[in-house]
């Protein structure tokens, strides 16, 4: 069974820049859930800013290593400038293409799925406290 896809489609292997800043976005989301639910002083916020530091390290190093890389990768014209073009194409991934919109579920859902399970104990502590 062949797959058609249509030639005038993005085919690409990097996520766009807006899919990058969801992520931060929604990695701060969760560092402010934790910091509005639990953080009342004394070891609970040492252990918050430990925490908090764990997630800026963990969105900061690929963002440096993402900036290096895009600094010395030349652009193609096969490259989607605008968001809208490259979620209309296809995803490249390990197993074979997959729609972009698929991909862009498929990051974000765990991170999404994260940050607001936090925000909701965070409401729950709240409540209760």
């Amino acid at each position: 069974m062949s797959e058609r896809i249509p030639h005038n489609r993005y085919v690409s292997d990097g996520l766009h820049a807006h899919v990058y800043l969801a992520m931060v976005g929604l990695a701060a989301w969760y560092a402010l859930s934790a910091w509005a639910g639990f953080g009342d002083g004394g070891y609970t916020d040492y252990l918050l800013a430990v925490m908090t530091g764990f997630i800026i390290i963990s969105v900061a190093l690929p963002a440096i290593a993402g900036r290096v890389w895009l600094r010395h990768h030349r652009r193609t014209s096969a490259t989607a400038r605008s968001f809208e073009d490259w979620m209309a194409g296809e995803f490249e991934t390990g197993q074979g293409r997959v729609s972009a919109k698929t991909a862009l579920v498929e990051l974000l859902l765990p991170l999404a799925a994260v940050a607001f399970g936090m925000t909701a104990f965070a409401i729950v502590a709240r409540l209760a406290g």
